[in-house]
């Protein structure tokens, strides 16, 4: 093959991969769906016995057409280790809705202060792929207590 033909492919195949990459990109909620899309975390996170955490708090969301979930995770402040906690299905209306996530972390999560991250995300079928439509993300600072 001849170094032009090379370098045709690769270009060719550059061009296919930042199209890709593009159309893969979650959207960008605008201003106006920003303020009626909304997730909130309660600051306490209640921990069973057995080590199973439970977070919850509310959602609101609208315009979806695809399977929404909410969805959450949670680690100590100062540690990059994060646990998924559960994904709740959401029904993006625009009411308010509560949401809980319970689950069990491989490794336990002691009572304390610790941050959880919440996101109301949409599945939307793009051909074969299902890419991430994002309504509603939070961060939040919590303390987990034994219940």
């Amino acid at each position: 093959m001849s170094l032009a033909r090379v370098r045709s492919a690769r270009g060719v195949l550059g061009v296919a991969a930042a199209t890709l990459l593009l159309a893969a990109a979650p959207a960008v909620p605008t201003a106006a769906a920003a303020e009626s899309e909304t997730v909130t975390v309660d600051p306490t996170v209640r921990r069973a016995a057995d080590g199973t955490l439970t977070i919850s708090g509310t959602y609101r969301c609208t315009g979806a057409t695809g399977l929404v979930f909410v969805s959450s995770d949670i680690g100590r402040p100062d540690s990059t280790l994060r646990h998924g906690i559960g994904g709740t299905h959401a029904v993006c209306d625009g009411a308010e809705h509560t949401w809980s996530n319970t689950g069990k972390p491989v490794d336990p999560l002691d009572a304390g202060p610790a941050r959880v991250q919440v996101s109301v995300v949409e599945l939307n079928s793009h051909g074969l792929l299902l890419l991430p439509r994002f309504h509603a993300v939070r961060q939040q600072d919590v303390t987990v207590t034994e219940s």
